[in-house]
Order: C-alpha cells, then sequence, then structure tokens
C-alpha cells in the first residue's frame, strides 16, 4: 500500500512564508481600514458608553452632602441624599425624601431682624426670648438650584486638559473600536498564515478553533467591562474616600485603562484554546497538564498580577477565571484525547 509522506503537503521555501505573510498582512489591514472608518459614525455613544462604569462609581463614592453641614438645620428631613436627580418637595414638615443641598435653612428670627433693620416702622424687632423657628427655602427649580445641580453633576465626569484631548480620544477610539469590529477577520487571517505551517491535519483545528477563539476574547473583555471594572472601581473609590480624598479623573487615562484591562482579559481568556492547541500538536500531554497544575496556578497567579492594575482586586478577579479556564482546557483536552497522533506518523495514502 502506498503511502504519502505529511511534509509533501506542508513544505514551504522561506520566499514562499514571506509571500503568504505579506498577503495575509495586506487582507488584514485593509479589514481594519474598513472597520475604523465604520467605527468613526457610531464612536460617540461607544464614549459615552465608557464613561457608565466611572461615573457611577463617582456618584456612589462621592456624590455625598458633606460633613460640615450643621445636622441642626435638617432635623425636618429623613435622609441626607435621595439621589443625584431627586426632585423632591421641600416645607418646614418634610416627610419626603430631600437633597440637602438644594435646601437653604433661615432663621426665622434673623429675617425678621434684617426686615426691621430696612422698615423698623412696618417689622418690629422680634422679642429676645423668641424661640429659633426654621424655614426651609427650596432652591429646586430656581436659577440657582440649576447652577448646583449641573456643578455637582459635571464633578463627577471625567476631564479634559486641553481643547484637542477631545478630539484625539474620539479618533483614538474610532481606532481601537474598528480593531474590536476587524478582529474577526483580522485574527481569521492570522490563522490562515499560521495554518500554511502546519501538517495538512493539522490545519482543521484552524478553522475548528477560530470561532470559540473569538468567543473566548470578547466574552473575556466583556466580563471585564462589565462587571470586573464596577467592582475594582468601587475597591480603588473606597481607599479615596477613606483618606479624604477626591479622584480627578481625565477622559483619555480611563479610556487607557478600561480599555487595556478588557483587552487583556480577553487575551487571557484564550488560555483554555491555548492549552488544546498545543495538545492537539502533541507539544505539551495532559498528563503535564495534570501533574503540573500547581505550578500552572502559580503562573497564572504572577500573569494575573502583570496584566491588571496594582490593586489585588483586579488581580484575583482575573486568577479565578483563568484557574477554572485551565481546568476547562485540561477537560477539553481529555474529550478528545487520542484523536491526534504525532505528525511523523506516515498517513494512509
Amino acid at each position: 500500500m502506498s503511502k504519502k509522506d505529511l511534509f509533501d503537503d506542508t513544505t514551504m521555501t522561506f520566499g514562499e512564508h514571506l509571500e503568504a505573510l505579506r498577503f495575509h498582512l495586506w487582507k488584514a489591514i485593509v479589514g481594519l481600514v474598513i472597520g475604523t472608518v465604520a467605527a468613526f459614525f457610531f464612536s460617540e455613544r461607544v464614549i459615552i458608553a465608557i464613561q457608565r462604569p466611572v461615573t457611577e462609581a463617582m456618584i456612589r463614592a462621592f456624590n455625598k452632602t458633606p460633613d460640615a453641614v450643621d445636622k441642626s438645620l435638617l432635623e425636618s428631613f429623613k435622609d441626607w441624599y435621595a439621589s443625584l436627580s431627586s426632585k423632591s418637595a421641600v416645607s418646614s414638615e418634610v416627610e419626603k425624601k430631600a437633597d440637602p443641598a438644594m435646601v437653604l435653612p433661615l432663621d426665622a428670627r434673623e429675617i425678621a431682624a434684617r426686615l426691621h433693620d430696612l422698615a423698623p416702622e412696618s417689622y418690629p424687632l422680634p422679642p429676645e426670648d423668641a424661640k429659633p423657628a426654621i424655614i426651609n427655602l427650596s432652591l429646586e427649580n430656581t436659577e440657582f438650584g440649576k447652577l448646583i445641580e449641573r456643578m455637582r453633576g459635571e464633578s463627577l465626569l471625567p476631564r479634559t486638559d486641553g481643547p484637542d484631548e477631545a478630539f484625539m480620544i474620539y479618533m483614538k477610539v474610532s481606532m481601537i473600536v474598528g480593531v474590536i469590529i476587524s478582529s474577526p477577520w483580522i485574527l481569521y487571517q492570522l490563522w490562515l498564515f499560521i495554518g500554511a505551517g502546519l501538517y495538512s491535519h493539522e490545519r482543521k483545528y484552524v478553522y475548528t478553533y477560530f470561532p470559540m477563539s473569538v468567543g473566548l476574547f470578547f466574552g473575556g473583555a466583556s466580563l471585564c467591562f462589565f462587571i470586573v471594572l464596577p467592582i475594582v472601581l468601587r475597591f480603588l473609590f473606597g481607599f479615596n474616600d477613606w483618606l479624604q480624598l477626591r479622584p480627578e479623573m481625565k477622559m483619555q487615562t480611563w479610556i487607557t485603562f478600561a480599555l487595556m484591562v478588557s483587552v487583556m482579559f480577553g487575551v487571557s481568556f484564550q488560555l483554555p484554546l491555548v492549552m488544546l492547541f498545543l495538545e492537539r500538536i502533541s507539544l505539551v500531554s495532559i498528563k503535564l497538564y495534570r501533574e503540573k497544575r500547581r505550578h500552572a496556578i502559580l503562573i497564572i497567579a504572577f500573569l494575573s498580577m502583570i496584566l491588571t492594575p496594582s490593586d489585588p482586586v483586579s488581580m484575583m478577579l482575573m486568577m479565578l477565571p483563568l484557574c477554572v479556564l485551565y481546568e476547562l482546557g485540561i477537560f477539553l483536552c481529555a474529550r478528545g484525547a487520542g484523536a491526534n497522533r504525532s505528525p511523523f506518523e506516515a498517513q494512509p495514502a
């Protein structure tokens, strides 16, 4: 029976490898340009969405009534603060929640004294033994009250330093969103280039694992943005509140922080796919994965410390899912055990 050498279909010269690299690289660049142009038309919504976690964290942590306020003037209120957009009615007998910053407490004795100074004939001087009579003057729906609300809201938003920073942020986000949009196409071209250097029976893994690679990347990035970042911000802002510090959030800094951490999560979530791919091409065995589990956890902890900010919360939030994904990688390898074979074994014709 005739036999076929695996190297017949996989041998490529150095020049052919360079030509394949150039071909797939140009196709990836074209896809990136198309994705960036498309992202330019809706990056505004993306920027607003990126601001949401840090803005909500700032509101929760710092949108509070200052401790310097005289609490005796606010005895009629049930709560210190309802919400940033609360519109509670204010009166001398308040039963609803109200925002103390939107109330001006006045002593009726002082008002009567000022009126007496202005027109003694019309307004008599209040008795010296008169009891305090607090009048709560609402600033709701007044120009001054609207100014206070606007200033408080703007103080919690990320800021820009220069007149051109907003434009540069828009361009930067458009490029990053363009990369995300075109990432399936770019990854596909990368896989095709890698597949050109693989044996014929290994090339099928490119098409099998490519959808899994894209899903793991977006799954890790989504987990980071929607779950990890709010928890990390709550932890970090807690230290600012504890030390009585107020952070000035720059939009440029926040976007870099949020996107880079999300990308790191997406890349790290490729772990089970990398494990499975290495096992399929006979570079690493399932037995080695199981025997070196403790070493793998140590490496995962080290990588989590490097790929995340300096706080321990974000490190643990990356480390724990990666440990689970490591076990998932072992499970996937064991499920297809025996499917791979040595590339040096002769294949039937």
